[in-house]
């Protein structure tokens, strides 16, 4: 079979339109791979080790252990979990998260047995990476994370504040906090001051403006927070305790673990459970990041980029980990996890492959023998300083909204207290505990309400229906009388045997005596259908109204009820069982009271409190066809639409422009401060027809006047010299569709001539992006290149994108 490839027919320099490429019988010799690093993995790997290094020491520093143990783990976790886990872009290391576990091992049973313990975690991570049940932990509530997180960073933060202060930390947390008075009292001044400047150098960094910060800010603030402190310490001379690396050939390794079986049982589960929690959720946060990255998702090819890269496999992940661990804890490092901040530091810096983590582990490793030296100069209240802060933010407001949100508030307290006051392990468990009572709560919880509205009786039932409601909902629906109309309204996702039963009982019942029963769900198509009614509603909020079954429908004697405006016979002219507009936007509305509304009414309040905040300005065509939020999967809030006929951007001008288009970019761009720009084109085009049949001269309709600003779009693909933008895997289906891309490319072109959207895209706060969707397919198409050259690719379905 020959594979054929379409090319422009317009091409002088090709007599054939179609090239057919024959394979030859046999393939070819596959040539000799070269091992290459791309230049992208280089400048990443010296972003990431620049950060790497003073974490790593600080959180050493934090748990009680030697500090070559941190170095050792940053490189473990670079060159062995890097190159064996199954994420390619995260960065492994010692972990904040892990300091109060291992600060507790330490002091429990000594260094030597800790390293042991890392060790046997590894071998039990290899052990659930073999049975592949990597997903499972992913069942964690993340209110119980986001908890556990935030207790270690509490922790952290109150044992780092008696370094700063320039003391010394106690073991348990309630131990630092009634420490703190005496320690404030005898407080030395020389820690603090460098431990001030290294926080001020810290926060203050990533805050330098203009174009100056830009350049500034590449290099990482840990590093300079740090590197400041010590040079400012020098140079002033103060007298403070410093690293203290100690050669290596006095390095203490694992020994074989020496304590009671049921506690270094419970050491081994708390840190392979902490490990393998932290280093999966990283991973799939890491895909996260990676899919805001073209290069990454299309892989597309270049200068610098590599190939695709796929959504983490979290069984060859877990594996990698237990690997990195089993190798640190021999070699007398530090327990090792996936770490957020190198991780998030190696996408943002460019990087295409796990090139740049195991570059990374190997600059480690040269830093740790030839940088000696140059490190012992750093002081020790400059490292706390910055372990303190990294504590302080693991306490995250966008965690503790989130779990607000979503009603998990008590789960997430009790995870924070419990790991705060008992441990980790205990306040996992406390938080587990936590979260299984309030799933139960939540199912057992049922609001049933009872009343009467012109004539009909409403039941309204919120929450799930199980046999522990039956009573009330039997109470309830005795309420109504016989032969009366009911309504009975089932606001939850879940009813068991007995609640479905006693239902069905009383809707016969009170059928057979005269009454009418009508069940409805909370979401459009959950109606409950009577034992006669055999059609079962479909229906969703985008469901057209000639299409919807959700209503019953109207009868010829319904045209003399009153209409949409409040007179009898508005409904006259129309054709028997057939609707006026009016009583179908009336309908309309009333579906969207009964099933949409409740379902939106508390996130639409939140947004009249706080106001419009849209990340995105999208600027499509007025066709009925394009529902923006449903291709979008956008809700209320998420995007800023402007719509007209054929997506015309009209350039800037007082007698070429349009006050109305240019009012709303303006105000998007200056007052809104949206961080995108999307111009979406769409198939079958009415504008786009219109614009090829349009004939020079004649009468100046409005729509006509209107057009004249597609005219530029119309020019640019008579225009030979210049190549048309495309179509993935296909050529345009004829003229309608190649002048509907293009309009697009040459849209996109006359919104960079508007004055807020060039000054936002100078200074990199705005990106612009082209959008085609083919109405037929239900297929969309974004736009990739630069130019009129641009191609507009498929957008996958979910399952293929990274998570």
């Amino acid at each position: 079979m020959s594979a054929c490839v379409p090319t422009r027919a317009t091409d002088p320099s090709d007599s054939n339109p179609t090239r057919c490429v024959h394979p030859p019988h046999s393939p070819p010799p596959t040539p000799p791979r070269r091992f290459r690093i791309a230049g992208a993995d280089v400048s990443a790997s010296i972003a990431v080790f620049l950060i790497a290094l003073p974490l790593s020491l600080g959180i050493a520093l934090a748990t009680g252990a030697p500090l070559q143990a941190g170095l050792v783990a940053a490189a473990v976790g670079g060159i062995v979990a890097g190159r064996l886990g199954g994420s390619p872009l995260q960065v492994s290391g010692p972990a904040a998260g892990l300091t109060v576990v291992t600060a507790d091992l330490i002091h429990r049973y000594g260094w030597r047995t800790t390293c042991a313990i890392t060790v046997l975690a590894g071998v039990v991570q290899l052990g659930l990476g073999c049975l592949r049940v990597a997903r499972t932990a992913l069942a964690v509530s993340p209110a119980i994370v986001h908890g556990m997180l935030a207790g270690i960073g509490v922790t952290i933060a109150v044992a780092q504040l008696h370094i700063v202060l320039g003391g010394t930390p106690q073991s348990s947390v309630l131990d630092n906090l009634r420490g703190l008075p005496a320690q404030l009292a005898r407080l030395q001044p020389a820690a603090v001051s460098v431990s001030v400047l290294t926080l001020a150098l810290l926060f203050l960094w990533p805050r330098i403006p203009g174009r100056a910060g830009q350049l500034l800010r590449r290099i990482p603030a840990a590093l300079v927070a740090v590197a400041g402190a010590t040079a400012a310490a020098s140079f002033a001379g103060l007298t403070l305790p410093k690293v203290d690396l100690p050669s290596w050939s006095s390095h203490a390794l694992a020994g074989l673990p020496e304590g009671p079986v049921l506690g270094l049982t419970a050491a081994v589960l708390t840190t392979t459970l902490v490990c393998s929690v932290q280093s999966l959720l990283g991973a799939v946060a890491v895909d996260k990041l990676a899919a805001g990255r073209p290069d990454l998702i299309s892989g597309t090819p270049g200068p610098g980029r590599g190939a695709r890269v796929g959504r983490s496999d979290l069984n060859r992940e877990l594996l990698g980990q237990g690997a990195a661990n089993i190798v640190s804890g021999t070699l007398g490092g530090l327990p090792v996890a996936g770490v957020a901040v190198r991780s998030s530091a190696n996408v943002q810096a460019g990087a295409v492959s796990r090139n740049s983590t195991v570059l990374h582990g190997v600059l480690v490793v040269i830093a740790a023998l030839l940088m000696v030296p140059v490190l012992e100069f750093i002081p020790l209240a400059s490292l706390a300083a910055l372990v303190m802060a990294v504590g302080i933010q693991m306490v995250s407001l966008h965690h503790i909204r989130t779990v607000t949100r979503h009603r998990e508030v008590p789960v997430y307290a009790v995870t924070t207290l419990g790991v705060v006051l008992f441990g980790v392990l205990e306040g996992v468990t406390l938080g587990v505990a936590v979260a299984v009572g309030v799933a139960l709560h939540r199912l057992t919880r049922t609001r049933i309400t009872h009343h009467e509205r012109d004539g009909v009786h409403h039941v309204h039932v919120r929450g799930q229906l199980t046999f522990l409601a039956v009573p009330r909902l039997s109470r309830a629906l005795h309420l109504i009388p016989h032969g009366a109309d009911a309504v009975v309204e089932l606001d939850g996702s879940f009813m068991d045997h007995a609640a479905y039963e006693s239902l069905q009982d009383w809707q016969k019942t009170h059928t057979a005596q005269g009454g009418s029963v009508e069940m409805t769900g909370r979401r459009p198509g959950t109606r409950i259908a009577e034992p006669s009614d055999s059609a079962h509603c479909r229906c969703r909020p985008w469901t057209p109204w000639r299409n919807h079954q959700c209503e019953r429908p109207y009868t010829a004697s319904a045209a003399g009820h009153p209409g949409a405006s409040g007179e009898p016979g508005a409904a006259q002219g129309t054709s028997a069982g057939r609707e006026s507009s009016g009583q179908e936007l009336a309908r309309g509305i009333s579906a969207f009271q009964r099933n949409t509304a409740p379902i939106v009414r508390g996130e639409l309040a939140r947004l009249a409190r706080e106001g419009q905040q849209p990340d995105q300005l999208f600027l499509t065509c007025a066709d009925s066809r394009l529902v923006t939020s449903m291709i979008t999967s956008s809700g209320p809030g998420d995007l800023f639409v402007v719509r007209n006929v054929g997506n015309l951007v009209p350039l800037p001008g007082e007698e070429s422009g349009d006050d109305s288009v240019a009012a709303a970019i303006e105000y998007a761009v200056d007052v809104l401060k949206v961080r995108s720009i999307t111009v979406c084109g769409h198939s079958g085009c009415g504008a786009m027809q219109a614009l090829l049949n349009s004939e020079p001269g004649g009468a100046r309709t409005p729509l006509q006047r209107w057009l004249r600003h597609g005219l530029p779009s119309l020019e640019r693909m008579a225009d030979d010299t210049r190549p048309w933008a495309g179509l993935a895997g296909r050529a345009p289906a004829d003229a309608v569709e190649q002048l509907c891309l293009t309009n697009v490319v040459q849209q996109l072109e006359h919104l960079s001539a508007h004055e807020s959207v060039a000054r936002a895209r100078r200074e990199g706060e705005l990106e612009l992006h082209g959008m085609y969707f083919h109405v037929g397919e239900a297929q969309a198409y974004l736009l990739t290149g630069t130019g009129g050259d641009g191609q507009f690719d498929h957008v996958e379905a979910a399952t293929d994108l990274p998570a």
